[in-house]
């Protein structure tokens, strides 16, 4: 099947209320536009030097997230090209984001990515600092928390599972907490061989892009 099929039929099956978020790591203009054409709305990017060569080409109205590691020398560039940062994985990176979207008077749209496998290597907040991180995270007045983002360990769909299920309960209970200047609309978890998975335990927002595209092509 062709791009443009497979978006079609992804979009097709998935429930109401959950968007579909085209992960576009390695991936050229070409394959993005076709994908975007095909109803596409949200393209999410996981290298700025990337985002850079095709955010300017695509003339459509889509959606630009920023999946990738935040690093800190990067932050002006993606405050110009993305309309959200999924992946905030602690209070001093929102601190540095909030002040560089100050001096351009943007708010950022962010996500706090959660560390649900508790995997010292990965980035993310830890469960149990969740609620402390988002409190402190909501005073910062250039950027506004729309939700959770997770990625779970490297494990078999069904075994993500128990992670998927602790960030959504972190997202009920943050939610619960009526913070000012936190939303809690996004849960972003699942990608294309863990989303089924993670739509059945609250996922509303999947990042999918080999079930589009097919393998990766590195050599390109």
């Amino acid at each position: 099947m062709s791009i443009s099929e497979n978006v079609k039929k992804i979009l097709s099956d998935l429930p109401h209320g959950v968007d579909l978020e085209v992960a576009a790591k390695s991936r050229n203009y070409d394959e993005i536009e076709e994908s975007i054409l095909a109803g596409a709305k949200i393209i999410g990017e996981n290298y700025v030097q990337e985002a850079e060569k095709v955010i300017p080409l695509i003339k459509e109205k889509v959606e630009w997230h920023f999946i990738g590691s935040v690093q800190e020398n990067k932050i002006n560039k993606m405050i110009r090209l993305f309309d959200m940062i999924e992946t905030i994985g602690s209070v001093e990176i929102a601190k540095i984001l909030n002040k560089k979207c100050e001096s351009t008077g943007k708010v950022m749209k962010i996500l706090i990515e959660v560390n649900s496998g508790l995997e010292p290597q990965k980035a993310g907040v830890m469960p149990e600092m969740v609620e402390d991180a988002v409190k402190e995270i909501s005073k910062l007045q250039n950027l506004k928390i729309y939700g959770l983002m997770t990625m779970g360990p490297a494990l078999e769909a069904e075994n993500l599972r128990p992670y998927f299920k602790l960030t959504k309960a972190l997202f009920d209970h943050i939610k619960s907490l009526n913070f000012e200047n936190v939303k809690m609309d996004v849960l972003s978890m699942g990608m294309s061989d863990s989303y089924l998975v993670a739509i059945e335990e609250g996922a509303n927002l999947v990042r999918i892009g080999t079930k589009i595209f097919g393998p990766r092509n590195y050599s390109r």
